[in-house]
């Protein structure tokens, strides 16, 4: 299984936080491959610049060390998430859905809205 880290939840691995359900660590520690988007990581800095959220660890690092793989955003990502119904008004979970429909992911995120695209969700 290849898993789509939504920001919070790769904040939350990253950070060991108990709010990542005990399912995602099994996923993982039983050798689903995780996935962290440019978008995700652009939507994490962006927050911390703007003060809107504390980050005392580098994400990044941390998440590229527990073997996650980067994925970037690609031109066919970008037309992907222009072109979704507008069901989520936040374009960096639109692409998180894009990439998880063209690529073939199960996106990890608490955020109910990302269902609503049809695209595998695992969380609770």
């Amino acid at each position: 299984m290849n898993l789509l880290f939504d920001s919070h939840a790769a904040l939350w691995w990253a950070t060991d936080d108990p709010r990542l359900p005990e399912r995602v660590r099994v996923a993982i520690e039983g050798g689903a491959v995780g996935a962290i988007s440019a978008a995700s990581v652009w939507e994490l800095e962006i927050k911390a610049a703007s003060g809107k959220l504390r980050i005392d660890a580098d994400v990044s690092e941390r998440l590229l060390a527990s073997g996650f793989r980067p994925l970037g955003i690609t031109f066919e990502h970008g037309v992907a998430a222009a072109r979704l119904p507008p069901l989520h008004r936040d374009p960096f979970d639109r692409m998180l859905v894009a990439q998880a429909q063209l690529e073939g992911f199960v996106i990890v995120t608490r955020d109910g809205n990302i269902r609503r695209y049809g695209v595998p969700v695992l969380w609770d």
